[in-house]
């Protein structure tokens, strides 16, 4: 079974029922300071974190004067523009004590489903945790609309995990995990401290209760779970309401925890192995030596362009003698690679007038 400790790679949901008071509206501060707390610990052995973060619109709602009840599309936009400003600020001033800089990250359902905008969004947060940054992610709730939502931060969660290639996920949650019924109105429902897989029945379990602040209820974490353990990143859900959540988890609190079904970086690979590739380039023998050692696809070995691909997509790596070594995700288009191919990554600037990424094709997104 997963535990907290062995965590390289964390993410963790926090609702906003947990951050915000939903009888005054006003954040939960020393509930944060101790969340910022139990986020040092985790970073001081040499974890990365990332948490997604509820709370704009809850937030904003208290400083507007906006009633509890069920807002307009337009109401909620201007709640979570309104909000997410001191909920950045919360976050910051929370982890500033312990050295730790935080970062904000809004994003939308856009963002993972086009293949630009999901490189994007990877390749900016690999970054900020290569400075020891903790990201803070959110839904970006002042443009985002129905048709462009997550919907619920439990399954953005998710999704950033997998996105990160994060080892596990934590939901924090107002309930101690999974049980056999709601605990709430059913006083025989049992606990459930493993879920190795996710059937049918584990799904029938789970009653969509949520509080008048989150979106969430226990329907969305099974679905989160799903999307996580099959991205090979072990998920679970745990008590979050009392102070220094994360170290009782760590110490053992009663959750219930979901195993992945495979290694995060093998399920990624599989991914991209399984999908159709858009192109070929072609690398000269020292590219293709390289790569067999693990290094990342430079536009100097790159020796001929074949076809036509946007950034993002898969392209086919063969070797001189037309021999494929593997596909991966190109971080240029067609167009630009041909201009750049043969030549170092310090000169891709003055080329193609922008500074640009080192590596054509990354190690981390390329399966040989």
């Amino acid at each position: 079974m997963a535990t907290l400790s062995d965590a390289k790679r964390l993410v963790v949901k926090i609702g906003s029922a947990l951050l915000v008071d939903a009888a005054t509206g006003a954040l939960r501060q020393d509930w944060l300071t101790s969340l910022a707390a139990d986020v040092a610990q985790i970073k001081a052995r040499g974890a990365d974190v990332i948490l997604v973060s509820s709370g704009s619109i809850a937030l904003g709602r208290g400083v507007l004067g906006l009633p509890q009840a069920a807002l307009a599309l337009e109401q909620s936009q201007a709640a979570a523009a309104v909000g997410q400003i001191r909920l950045a600020r919360a976050y910051e001033q929370a982890l500033a004590p312990h050295g730790i800089i935080a970062g904000q990250v809004l994003v939308t359902l856009e963002d993972s489903q086009d293949r630009r905008r999901y490189l994007n969004s990877r390749a900016t947060m690999e970054t900020m945790l290569g400075f020891g940054v903790v990201p803070i992610v959110n839904e970006n709730d002042t443009i985002a609309t129905d048709e462009i939502r997550y919907g619920d931060n439990d399954r953005l969660a998710a999704q950033v995990a997998v996105t990160i290639g994060a080892d596990q996920l934590v939901l924090l949650s107002d309930v101690d995990g999974l049980y056999t019924g709601n605990p709430k109105i059913d006083s025989t429902a049992q606990h459930l401290a493993i879920v190795d897989k996710i059937t049918t029945e584990i799904e029938g379990m789970a009653g969509d209760v949520g509080s008048t602040l989150s979106k969430g209820g226990m329907i969305t974490k099974i679905i989160a779970a799903k999307i996580a353990t099959e991205g090979g990143c072990a998920m679970a859900i745990a008590l979050g309401t009392d102070l220094h959540p994360l170290a009782a988890l760590a110490q053992g609190a009663r959750s219930t925890w979901f195993t992945a079904q495979v290694d995060p970086q093998a399920a990624r690979k599989r991914w991209i192995a399984a999908m159709k590739p858009r192109g070929t380039v072609t690398v000269d023998d020292g590219a293709g030596k390289a790569l067999l050692s693990g290094k990342s696809l430079l536009p100097a070995g790159v020796t001929g362009i074949i076809g036509s691909f946007g950034r993002g997509e898969v392209i086919t790596i063969a070797d001189s003698a037309g021999v494929h070594l593997g596909q991966g995700l190109t971080r240029y288009t067609s167009a630009e690679a041909r201009q750049i191919m043969g030549r170092r990554s310090t000169e891709i600037a003055a080329i193609l007038g922008y500074e640009g990424r080192a590596a054509l094709v990354h190690r981390d997104d390329m399966v040989l």
